[in-house]
């Protein structure tokens, strides 16, 4: 008997150090999640799809994430799966992916106006003056306000659906250009684009 019961304990000192592995382990996970908190995610849409096929109808469910630091980075994912964690896990995966750097004058603003097109959608952007705030609804301001910008009047014209108006918005402050690179791309100084009158 007191043999069977020393085997016994023996067995139970060998598990001991596993579950302290485990617990390791758990927290080298828990890192990495804290590694990527800089950006805030925002889930613009989720909404249930439909394929047809032979053997007959699939219902999905499909979301848009919206992913920014605030700082000047944003990006956009779409994700499909059987279930909206999946779907939203991984629109978040592709958003990380597909972040664009947003050029933000005075820490508040952009540096001109520009319109985003995406099919039928349009989405008008302009700098405004300081404490203005963002004057924009829906999947622009999610945009907007995860770039970091902090004052600036939209419009949205055509179509309003939101995966669209999340593009258009994209593309819009994809084709902004500080004055420094407008400089470097024509060869000229600021005085020469923006008159001396404006410099004074």
């Amino acid at each position: 008997m007191q043999e069977q019961e020393n085997k016994q304990e023996n067995v139970k000192e060998v598990k001991q150090p596993e579950k302290k592995f485990d617990k390791k382990h758990d927290k080298v996970k828990r890192t990495d999640r804290k590694a990527k908190s800089d950006f805030i995610e925002n889930v613009v849409e989720v909404k249930s799809v439909v394929k047809v096929t032979k053997g007959g109808r699939q219902r999905r469910f499909q979301a848009v994430v919206v992913v920014g630091n605030k700082k000047g980075l944003v990006g956009l994912g779409i994700g499909k799966a059987a279930e909206v964690p999946e779907a939203v896990s991984k629109a978040l995966n592709k958003a990380n992916k597909n972040l664009i750097k947003v050029p933000i004058v005075e820490d508040r603003t952009i540096p001109h106006e520009t319109i985003g097109i995406k099919g039928a959608t349009r989405v008008v952007l302009k700098p405004a003056s300081r404490g203005t705030g963002i004057i924009a609804g829906g999947a622009v301001r999610a945009v907007l306000e995860l770039a970091g910008v902090k004052d600036i009047v939209s419009k949205s014209l055509g179509s309003r659906t939101k995966i669209n108006m999340v593009n258009a918005t994209l593309n819009g402050l994809k084709s902004l250009k500080t004055i420094e690179k407008v400089c470097e791309l024509r060869g000229k100084t600021k005085e020469e684009i923006l008159g001396w009158n404006y410099m004074n």
